[in-house]
């Protein structure tokens, strides 16, 4: 077991984008981060802009119980303990009316997007609830489309709307094992995902604009926030986005 007193955080999803720029915010706030996602290509490349012992990087599928239960007894046995879970791992996939929409579609991006987070979540409170001193913080990455849909998004919208209820019930649930559960919500990063929007995303009114993008380390920088709060404080649901993207009302 690796003996450390930094405060140690998992991020899903961690080779590319929010979650990436999410661990390089957290190592700068004296975190030890595991990054974690299908590739170990990648996240060994995400790993190689890091200083040596500042992350630890491991494959996981966040669809599979298997895979899951298999990263977080590595934590378990090498660590001891985890402080923070960020739940980013995400997909989506082609726009298109729910009629013409492939069930395939549909279950891909609910598998990852929510029962992936679910999968980790129910190991991380398994972990969090047994762990001296008890407790931990997790942070599901839920998106602006958790409040307000874009059109020809069923499958992505509704698996945000249900990480909503997820981190909600976690939220309860967690109170009497000081496990804190937030949410946050981003509009348009800069990421492989998020840069579509400056070649245009269809509106509420179907028709197609471009749309502003922020960079992807304020987003980092957000969550990093939001797992540097003190014990006992929790931020339940936090909305960072471009300032001019269109949001309240889709235009």
């Amino acid at each position: 077991m690796i003996n450390t007193k930094k405060k140690i955080a998992l991020i899903t999803g961690a080779g590319s984008g929010i979650g990436l720029s999410a661990a390089k915010s957290l190592v700068a706030s004296g975190f030890l981060v595991i990054l974690t996602g299908r590739s170990q290509e990648k996240l060994d490349k995400a790993a190689a802009q890091f200083e040596q012992g500042q992350v630890h990087a491991l494959t996981v599928d966040v669809t599979s119980p298997h895979s899951v239960a298999a990263l977080f007894a590595t934590v378990h046995e090498t660590y001891g303990r985890l402080d923070v879970l960020f739940n980013n791992a995400g997909t989506n996939v082609k726009e298109q009316p729910i009629e013409d929409q492939p069930y395939e579609d549909w279950l891909a991006v609910i598998n990852t997007n929510l029962n992936g987070a679910y999968l980790c979540t129910q190991a991380a409170v398994r972990l969090m609830k047994q762990q001296t001193p008890m407790g931990g913080r997790i942070i599901n990455n839920g998106s602006i489309s958790a409040h307000t849909p874009r059109p020809y998004s069923a499958a992505y919208t509704a698996s945000k709307h249900a990480i909503t209820g997820l981190t909600k019930s976690t939220s309860l649930d967690g109170r009497q094992y000081n496990i804190a559960c937030g949410q946050i919500d981003v509009g348009n990063a800069a990421t492989d995902m998020g840069n579509k929007a400056l070649s245009g995303r269809l509106q509420a009114d179907f028709e197609l604009a471009q749309e502003p993008v922020m960079p992807a380390d304020k987003v980092g920088d957000a969550v990093a926030f939001m797992a540097n709060q003190p014990d006992g404080t929790n931020i339940l649901t936090l909305t960072v986005m471009a300032t001019a993207m269109p949001f309240v009302g889709r235009g």
